[in-house]
């Protein structure tokens, strides 16, 4: 780990991502005909608007994969950091031809990951001085999980569940086909007595009813705030508490101020759009 960063996960998701790029046999075909294999330029990956940057690792691995690992990326910032349009967030030096091919290919990936931490930022820094914390979800890009939940957490967020193995999660079907909370619950309990277990709520009495039954952690779904005080004050001391369902920037002070524990907003991961990051090729003396 690197960070909290999965690098086993970032070598898959970069080989992959140069796999659907290069094609078989792998090959860059513009770069190819028109530079040395020996030319050697510097370049500068630059943002192109103000955000938080996350995945500069990331772009980093593209590269020296691209170069067989002789391509030198000097990082200037760290994830995590406020960038301001203009800034260098890191210089690659190597061969032209890999710089090239990998631009895209890293590009996209810490585009992408600094539009998630960008995003959540709005949200911590709303939250700041609050009981509640922004949550992430398990509504993320196919096969980019673990990276965009990295970006939440470079952005102040705080990851949930990393998928269906880690945590029980019995939301309203699982209600419905078990009979009702307390079954679910006890079946899960007596399955996987080692897992943690949470429950989803949509009113005050399935929310006594959960904390009955013995869950400590309850997610609120699509509470008004007004309701969510409720549950607060009657089952607040027993459980942690979350409040799911359509959150916005604009609602979130009146669900914080409701004492909740969490916010967790599913958009961080499947609605943020990218920080525009450019690589700009240095003029050849």
């Amino acid at each position: 780990m690197d960070g909290g960063l999965d690098l086993s996960e970032v070598e898959r998701v970069v080989y992959t991502a140069l796999a659907e790029d290069l094609g078989d046999p792998p090959r860059d075909v513009t770069s190819e005909a028109t530079i040395s294999a020996w030319q050697v330029d510097t370049a500068d990956l630059v943002a192109r608007a103000d955000g938080v940057v996350a995945g500069l690792p990331v772009a980093a691995q593209v590269f020296a994969v691209t170069s067989g690992g002789t391509a030198e990326f000097d990082q200037r910032v760290e994830d995590g950091d406020r960038v301001q349009r203009g800034d260098v967030l890191a210089t690659v030096v190597g061969p032209t031809r890999s710089l090239l091919t990998a631009e895209r290919t890293a590009l996209n990936l810490i585009s992408r990951m600094s539009g998630v931490a960008t995003h959540t930022r709005r949200w911590a820094d709303l939250l700041e001085g609050a009981k509640a914390t922004v949550l992430d979800t398990r509504k993320t890009t196919p096969g980019l999980r673990a990276l965009e939940k990295y970006a939440v957490r470079a952005g102040g967020g705080t990851n949930k569940r990393m998928g269906l193995y880690d945590v029980a999660m019995i939301k309203d079907n699982h209600k419905l086909a078990a009979g009702s909370i307390t079954a679910a619950y006890r079946l899960v309990r007596e399955k996987f007595p080692d897992v943690p277990v949470q429950v989803e709520v949509t009113s005050l009495a399935e929310a006594q009813e959960a904390v009955e039954a013995g869950a400590g952690f309850l997610l609120c779904d699509n509470m008004s705030p007004e309701l969510l005080g409720e549950v607060v004050r009657a089952v607040g001391h027993r459980a942690e508490l979350e409040a799911t369902g359509n959150l916005t920037l604009s609602t979130a002070s009146a669900y914080a101020a409701t004492g909740v524990n969490y916010l967790s907003v599913g958009a961080l991961t499947h609605s943020s759009p990218i920080l525009d990051i450019a690589m700009d090729l240095r003029p050849r003396a």
